[in-house]
């Protein structure tokens, strides 16, 4: 084995458990989610059966200790399944994510016992789906400009407020969702038993079509008192704290999507003949290649080397932010070469580059705008300046 493919390795797969991992959920993920991805994104629904065989996989507690049911990895374990997952269903992968990460993982390391006790072992079977209430229809990136507010009353608390843009808000039972408390952002798990909880219809959307999106609403709304997560006014710290894993698991996606897209277009370019010779054997063709795979493998190490510095006990805002930052915009720009490349039919929904286009433009969006995260870095590499 070379130097390079030893590195690679340790870097990708840094154990037996995460390389088991990943050959698992690569062939899960071509044997039963890419057959289902186009009629689910051309009906804009989420497969609940398959949802469901990610918790039979275990995949669904993936960041959870495995005294508590869950798989007992770490977040490049995380990254490995988005990232896998993504190459062939990023619309599917997003409800993962939203299930798996903006739920099950900050919902453990934010609750008590009694609260496990209730949610965990659904949430994990995926017998019941989980989402994240934050962004608001007059607060995104400001995210402490929302106006959903909770108040005390007896044994309950009151919420009035609407969340949107909540994936899996038409399937989901159970929400971690932030709203003020004395004007401090707490958290709270609300349920479809909580009276004054409903949902809209789907909205729909350009890509991800594979999950689906709707506003949650709440119209005093009765949350029992035993549902705060932590104290009044620590959401923003579960928010944050979670923000983390969340951004380069997106970054994840994105790299999926551009790995998936490299491989389709050299396929394309190789057999493809115009002029009598190979698409590939012409120097505008190999410049999409070429760029392509530079571009794939540089945010692939990245998120990856950013992955072993974040955990639960672990911050890196900048690592994070800088991986999404660079990797996010990756996805969309070598699925549009590959388009590119194949000409009419990558346009065509014949071919799967159309769908994988269409779905990368919302890693630019969600978890944070890429503008967030140039903000982020900015500010936080002027203070540690100025810390010197």
């Amino acid at each position: 084995m070379t130097a390079a493919r030893l590195n690679s390795d340790v870097l990708f797969n840094p154990s037996e458990d995460h390389q088991m991992l990943r050959q698992m959920v690569a062939e899960f993920a071509r044997r039963e989610v890419e057959p289902q991805a186009a009629a689910h994104d051309e009906r804009g629904e989420l497969n609940l059966d398959l949802f469901r065989r990610l918790g039979e996989l275990g995949l669904l507690g993936i960041t959870i200790p495995e005294e508590d049911g869950g798989a007992g990895l770490d977040t490049v374990a995380a990254v490995i399944v988005h990232h896998e997952l993504s190459k062939y269903d990023p619309g599917f992968c997003l409800a993962y994510l939203a299930h798996s990460m903006l739920f099950v993982n900050n919902f453990y390391y934010c609750s008590n016992a009694e609260q496990r006790g209730r949610y965990l072992d659904k949430v994990l079977s995926g017998e019941w789906v989980a989402g994240m209430g934050m962004t608001e229809p007059g607060a995104g990136t400001d995210v402490l400009a929302m106006t959903t507010t909770a108040v005390r009353d007896g044994d309950h608390y009151v919420l009035n407020g609407t969340k949107t843009y909540i994936t899996n808000g038409c399937e989901g039972y159970c929400f971690q969702v932030y709203a003020k408390v004395d004007g401090k952002i707490s958290a709270f798990i609300v349920d479809r038993e909580c009276p004054g909880f409903s949902s809209s219809n789907h909205i729909d959307k350009l890509g991800m079509r594979g999950s689906t999106m709707a506003e949650l609403i709440f119209e005093d709304c009765r949350v029992p008192a035993t549902n705060l997560l932590g104290a009044e006014g620590s959401g923003l710290t579960h928010m944050m704290r979670n923000l983390e894993i969340e951004r380069l698991t997106l970054a994840a996606m994105s790299v999926g999507i551009a790995e998936r897209c490299v491989d389709i277009m050299v396929n394309y370019a190789h057999d493809r003949k115009a002029f009598g010779a190979s698409l590939n054997r012409f120097g505008q063709i190999q410049r999409y290649i070429g760029d392509g795979y530079a571009m794939t493998e540089a945010a692939k190490c990245l998120v990856y080397n950013v992955a072993r510095d974040v955990g639960p006990d672990v911050r890196n805002r900048v690592g994070s932010d800088a991986a999404k930052l660079f990797a996010a915009p990756v996805g969309k720009m070598v699925a549009d070469y590959a388009m590119q490349v194949m000409g009419g039919a990558g346009y065509c929904r014949e071919f799967p580059v159309e769908r994988l286009w269409r779905d990368a433009k919302l890693l630019e969006i969600g978890g944070g705008t890429i503008e967030a995260h140039q903000k982020n870095l900015t500010k936080d590499l002027t203070r540690s300046v100025a810390a010197k």
